[in-house]
C-alpha cells in the first residue's frame, strides 16, 4: 500500500467518525429537548397545584372530622 492509500483510508476513517457524532449530537438534542418540554410541562403543573393549596385546596374535608362508615 502506497502512502495514498493509507492516508486515503484514515481519512474514511475519520469522515465516519464525524459522520456518526453528529448522528450522536442530533439524537441527543432531540433527547433534550424532548425532556425540556416535559419538564416544562411539570413546572407548570407544579405551579398549579402549589397555587390550589394556597387557595385552600377548594372543598377538601378533613378525613379525621369524618363520621364513621355505617358498617362501624
Amino acid at each position: 500500500m502506497s502512502d495514498a492509500d493509507i492516508l486515503a483510508g484514515r481519512l474514511d476513517t475519520v469522515e465516519m467518525r464525524i459522520a456518526f457524532q453528529e448522528q450522536t449530537i442530533d439524537e441527543l438534542h432531540r433527547t433534550i429537548a424532548d425532556q425540556w418540554r416535559v419538564i416544562d410541562g411539570l413546572t407548570r403543573k407544579l405551579a398549579l397545584l402549589e397555587e390550589h393549596a394556597r387557595s385552600g385546596g377548594g372543598n377538601i374535608a378533613d378525613p379525621r372530622n369524618e363520621p364513621p362508615p355505617p358498617h362501624y
